[in-house]
Order: structure tokens, then C-alpha cells, then sequence
């Protein structure tokens, strides 16, 4: 990526944008596209300028600025600095590297009383030059700037005609120092400590470290991402795992090749050694942000809905949350089994839209303390945004105090919760215009379905997902087709927001089967009679012309 060259003397220029960019309306995780759309001229620009001209505080305030070490990552902390600094701002704080997952990115807004942050990263999408970029702001407790914000920032965007940038020759990030740009004080900081420190604050680390020390052989796999250097730290440096544990640690610009999706279809190398090899305990991985996480054991492949259950049940392994838990959400895709737990335990649960942002009010307003997504993220109050290798911890904690395999603890959970079935269909890169008809048409027809035959049970509710936050009583509708069944369970559609080549439509599809039920099918398999009947009834293949998802998990 090519910046633009201005005399060096400290100068503000206004640079003017010939045609104003109407695309930038930012998804659920920021605004996402291919690395070539933010090579184009005055792109970039574009939308900081708008984030600038809409984040609060920008005048006098602290920013904290990073990425995942994406392609365009350091052109961009670059640009970004120069266009603070013309806009005012006092300190931006930005590390080593400009390596920052985006949980520690949250820690370090909150611990430092910033306005916000700007992650560079298009989390699990692939990085490089023909790969994909993102610009995400996040707002000043932490977690993802809400809808009110990012439409704003949207409508500022369409109406540009000039952005602000100061020269000055590009900040070395090659180590931790603290350097001024005019008036404005940058920080560089060692971007793994800080949320290093902050992890030894929730676990035992010593008891931990005791229990994978007694033939526990851990496999994690960071796909060349940022979570690298975090878990070398973390899991072979702290907990004394062997040197070799974290494999593909060193984040790349391409992520050498690796799709940073932590999936059984993209870690598949790692999900190899777990599923069908004898010699790891235990396996994880994260993203290209390091936001989400995948886990797994011997021969066992742990859903993510599934494990918020499994944490929720097990908080009191976990010294920070023992005896702590104030309630839980989820997101309305992911599967009710934690709804299970938290009757259980008498603590609140949440049904939210699709999006950590929504999570927010809730624990900002401590009425929850773990929360989590179907899509590999799981997260408590230590920070607003989910976190991946703090789930890897957690789970490492639970382990550790209940003394057994992932295996022998999940089968332990559905003897006492029952099982939810539950599996997600991806359906990749389909034409945009056939997706949008495909879902508009089941739409129209929800209505129809209550009181129908489905799936050996009937329908007993059908809509599209609408949430009303108990905090500030904001309406979201729109989020997501249900056809809810008698027997509990359900299939949900949605569309993807997070991707830049065409649509990606998910189905989700989960089953529940109470402890006395077979708690040991495959979910496929107990899931089939749902998969065949939305795929007649939403007509999947025979409008996209896919006999089969592009991702099942």
C-alpha cells in the first residue's frame, strides 16, 4: 500500500476527496473489505476521517491503535497517527509491531481511560494483498461502538469532500519507545503484557501449570495470526508447556497461506491431531484477531455453544469467577444450552442479536458476567469484546480442578444439562441477489408455517428476530428468521454481514435431547430430518446450486 509524500515541517493539509465513497457502511464487526478497496486512493482516509469527525473526545483525548499484522496493517497505524494528530488528539498509545489482538486492545482502552481504539484486522477473514482489511472502532469501555455511532460514522463518510493529515516520516514500531508527532505524544508499548498481567489476575496459573505437566500435551494453533506471540508467552513461557506447542506463532502479513478461522474446515491440520491421533490432550486455536476460539480433546470436538455452557457450569474452577456469576447471554443463534445451565444456578440468561456490541449494556451494567457467540467467541466482563485465548484458559482452569479430558467433562454435562444437538451451515460467496430472494421469500412465508407439520413435530412459532435491550429499551429487529418447534427445537437463517465477496447464508439447526435421551449421535445425524427439511422448504440447493455447505461445524 502507497501513502501519500508531504514536505516534512509538521504541516496540516487538507486533502481533498474528488468523489465521496458511499460503500463504508461498517458491518457488525466494523468496515471489512479486500485489501485492493483500501489501496485505492484517499479509501482509508475516507473513513478515518469520518470515524474522527464522529467518535467523541477526539480533541485532547487518548486513542489506542493496533492490528492483527494483516497486509496494509502498518500503512495504516501510520495514516492513522498522522490524521490524530491533525485532528487534535493528545496521546495515541499503539504497540511493538502494531500487534494488538483485540481483546488486549480492549484492556488497554479501559486501563488507560481512552476514548476508543481502532483495530485494523478483518478477524477470520484471509490477509494479503488479494486477501481482506478492516477498520473496527471501539468506544470507551472497551467493546464495539453501537449502531447510533457507526451510522453516523456511515452517513459522515458518503458527505466528505477533504480529510486532515499532518507530515511527519512513519514512527518506528520496531520497539517500545514514546515519540510526538506535533503535539500529539505516541506510545509504544509492549502490546502482550498488560493482558498478560490481566489473565494472572482470573487463573492459577500454578495450578494450571501442574496439571498439564503430567502427560497433558497441549496442541494450539495461532494460523500465523496475532494470537501467536500471546500464547508463546502464556502457554510455554508461564505454563510451561513444551517449546513447539504453539504452532504457526509467527503472525504474517498472509497469514502464510492460513485462512484465520478457527473451524474444523480451516484448523484442520489441528483438528486432525486431536480427532484422529492419540498424542494430544488437549487442542485450541484462535483467529486472525484473536477474538474467537475452537476447542478441542482427544477425539473430541467441543461446540461453541456447548462451551459457554460448560464454562457457565464450571465458573467456580476459576478463581475471579467462583461463587460470582451475576447472569449470562447469548446470541440468539446460539444454542439454548446455556439457558439449561442458568436455571440451574438460578442466575439470569439473555437472548441478544448476532454481535458482541450487544452484550455491552449488559455488562457494563452488571447484569451479566460470561457471555458468548455460536461463531467461536466467548467472553466475560475483564474486557468488552470476546476473548480467544482467554477461553482457552478457562478451560485449561476447569481441567485442571476437575482433574479429567475434555471428553470425560463434556459427557459429564450432558448426563446432567441433556444435550443440544446443534450445527451450522455455512453457505459461501453465493450470488448476492440470489441469497436476498432466497431469504425474502421465507420471510414473507414465516407466517404460514405456525401450526405446520416440520420435522416430525410442528411449528409452533415463526419471525424474524427483534430485541429490545433492558438497558436502553433501543429496538433491533431484523436479526435473524426462526422457526421455533414444539419440541424445543429450532432452525434459524441468517445472512452474513462480515464478508466482502458475495453473501454467505448461515442455517443453524439444533436439537435437544434430554439426559436420559442418546447423548451420544452424531450431530449430523441427529440433526438430519431438520437439514432436509429446510432445505426443501427455503429451497437452499436448488437456488444456489450447493448440494452442500461451503462450512458445517
Amino acid at each position: 500500500m502507497q501513502s501519500l509524500a508531504f514536505p516534512s515541517n509538521n504541516s496540516v493539509y487538507n486533502v481533498p476527496i474528488s468523489t465521496s465513497f458511499t460503500d463504508q457502511k461498517p458491518g457488525t464487526s466494523g468496515l471489512r473489505k479486500s485489501s485492493k478497496q483500501f489501496e485505492v486512493p484517499n479509501y482509508l482516509e475516507s473513513f478515518i476521517e469520518a470515524i474522527f469527525q464522529t467518535l467523541p473526545g477526539v480533541e485532547g483525548g487518548v486513542l489506542v491503535l493496533g492490528g492483527d499484522g494483516r497486509y496494509g496493517n502498518t500503512r495504516a497505524i501510520d495514516v492513522i497517527l498522522r490524521m490524530g494528530a491533525a485532528h487534535g488528539l493528545s496521546k495515541v498509545i499503539t504497540t511493538v509491531d502494531g500487534i494488538l489482538s483485540t481483546p488486549a486492545a480492549s484492556h488497554l482502552i479501559r486501563k488507560n481511560n481512552a476514548i476508543g481504539g481502532i483495530i485494523l484486522s478483518a478477524s477470520h477473514n484471509s490477509g494479503g494483498p488479494d486477501g481482506d482489511f478492516g477498520v473496527k472502532v471501539n468506544g470507551a469501555n472497551g467493546g464495539p461502538t453501537p449502531e447510533s455511532l457507526t451510522d453516523n460514522i456511515y452517513k459522515c463518510s458518503k458527505s466528505l469532500q477533504e480529510y486532515k493529515i499532518l507530515d511527519h516520516s512513519p514512527i518506528s514500531l520496531d520497539s517500545i519507545g514514546k515519540y510526538s508527532i506535533s503535539a500529539m505524544e505516541v506510545d509504544v508499548v509492549d502490546g502482550i503484557e498488560d493482558y498478560i498481567s490481566l489473565m494472572q489476575k482470573l487463573f492459577d496459573f500454578d495450578r494450571i501449570k501442574s496439571f498439564i505437566s503430567q502427560d497433558f500435551l497441549i496442541a494450539f494453533d495461532a494460523l500465523n495470526a496475532v494470537t501467536g506471540p500471546y500464547a508463546k508467552r502464556l502457554l510455554e513461557e508461564l505454563l510451561h508447556a513444551p517449546i513447539g506447542t504453539v504452532r504457526n506463532g509467527v503472525p504474517l502479513s498472509d497469514f502464510g497461506g492460513c485462512h484465520p478461522d478457527p473451524n474444523l474446515t480451516y484448523a484442520k491440520e489441528l483438528a486432525n491431531l486431536l480427532l484422529n491421533g492419540n498424542e494430544y490432550s488437549f487442542g485450541a486455536a484462535c483467529d486472525g484477531d484473536g477474538d474467537r476460539n475452537m476447542i478441542l480433546g482427544r477425539g473430541c470436538f467441543v461446540n461453541p455453544s456447548d462451551s459457554l455452557a460448560v464454562l457457565t457450569a464450571n465458573a467456580n474452577s476459576a478463581p475471579a469467577y467462583a461463587g460470582s456469576l451475576a447472569g449470562v447471554a447469548r446470541s440468539m443463534p446460539t444454542s439454548a444450552a446455556v439457558d439449561v445451565v442458568a436455571q440451574d444456578l438460578g442466575i439470569s440468561c439473555f437472548e441478544t442479536p448476532t454481535g458482541w456490541k450487544f452484550f455491552g449494556n449488559l455488562l457494563d451494567s452488571g447484569q451479566i458476567t460470561l457471555c458468548g457467540e455460536e461463531s467461536f467467541g466467548t467472553g466475560s466482563n475483564h474486557v468488552r469484546e470476546k476473548d480467544g485465548l482467554w477461553a482457552v484458559l478457562f478451560w485449561l482452569q476447569i481441567l485442571s480442578d476437575k482433574q479429567c479430558s475434555v471428553a470425560e467433562l463434556m459427557s459429564l454435562h450432558w448426563k446432567r444439562y441433556g444435550r443440544h444437538y446443534y450445527s451450522r451451515h455455512d453457505y459461501e460467496s453465493i450470488s448476492s441477489d440470489v441469497a436476498y430472494e432466497l431469504y425474502q421469500r421465507l420471510e414473507l412465508n414465516l407466517h404460514k408455517l405456525i401450526g405446520k407439520p416440520f420435522s416430525n413435530t410442528v411449528v409452533s412459532h415463526a419471525d424474524n428476530f427483534s430485541y429490545k435491550d433492558p438497558v436502553d429499551s433501543s429496538v433491533t429487529e431484523g436479526q435473524g428468521l426462526r422457526i421455533l418447534l414444539n419440541d424445543g427445537s429450532r432452525v434459524i437463517l441468517r445472512l452474513s454481514g462480515t464478508g466482502t465477496q458475495g453473501a454467505t447464508l448461515r442455517v443453524y439447526l439444533e436439537r435437544y435431547v434430554s439426559p436420559d435421551g442418546n447423548l451420544k449421535q452424531n450431530p449430523q445425524n441427529a440433526l438430519s430430518d431438520l437439514i432436509r427439511e429446510i432445505d426443501s422448504l427455503a429451497e437452499i440447493t436448488k437456488r444456489t446450486g450447493m448440494n452442500k455447505p461451503t462450512v458445517i461445524t
